[in-house]
């Protein structure tokens, strides 16, 4: 992933002009820039959608930045969080990172240190992944060392064999692979493709994967299944 224009920024953060200035500074970067007013709506927002680093300020109308750190570290426990606070003392900022913070700016804020530090978040954001391959498509995720497939930071309850084949569905990702491919693939040589065993096993995994939009898992007529974002 290339962290300098393909990443996804939620800033949360109640002050509309100081939201815009981040939003259009993000953007001049090529950085795709979401905004939540509240914790609510980022809570949201990190449901529905693939985010790479989030901003946060502490003081939120409706609940402590600190409760909306602490539920990202719950549903998304490798996801960088920036906070960006008035609030400035030691104690303060020991609160912040053991709410879960990877890093602490204080407000008011140089915009070119504020850049730099997302930069470095989310440089070694995509190291660990890499470290611990993960396949991506969209907002779905598969840990091939633990073993875990998520959407939207959402765990998803996969049997092994359903996990074989989104495994090999993703590392395909935008080819169309037929049911000989999956069966010699995801089966073995020998498997019988006269059966529907492959249908009924897409439709197993699309009712995990698909609940949400967009849809990932893709039926190309007389030729076969396809997983990619359209």
């Amino acid at each position: 992933m290339s962290v300098q224009s393909t990443a996804t920024i939620l800033v949360v953060e109640d002050e509309a002009k100081v939201a815009a200035v981040l939003q259009r500074g993000l953007e001049t970067q090529s950085y795709q820039a979401l905004v939540a007013p509240d914790g609510a709506t980022a809570r949201r927002l990190l449901g529905e959608t693939h985010i790479d680093l989030v901003i946060l300020d502490l003081n939120l109308p409706d609940i402590s930045g600190l409760e909306v750190s602490q539920s990202i570290r719950l549903l998304k426990p490798q996801l960088p969080i920036l906070m960006l606070t008035a609030l400035d003392t030691t104690a303060d900022k020991l609160a912040g990172f053991e709410a879960g913070a990877d890093d602490y700016l204080v407000k008011p804020f140089d915009f070119l240190e504020l850049l730099a530090r997302v930069r470095v978040l989310l440089r070694r954001s995509a190291e660990l992944s890499e470290k611990r391959t993960i396949l991506r498509v969209a907002d779905l995720e598969l840990d091939l060392d633990e073993k875990v497939a998520r959407r939207a930071g959402q765990e998803i309850d996969l049997t092994a064999r359903e996990y074989l084949l989104l495994e090999y569905l993703m590392r395909n990702r935008g080819r169309v692979l037929s049911r000989l491919d999956i069966a010699e693939n995801v089966w073995d040589i020998n498997f019988d493709t006269g059966t529907n065993v492959i249908d009924v096993y897409i439709n197993y995994l699309r009712k995990k994967i698909d609940v949400h939009a967009p849809k990932l898992i893709h039926t190309i007529v007389g030729m076969g299944y396809t997983l990619k974002e359209k």
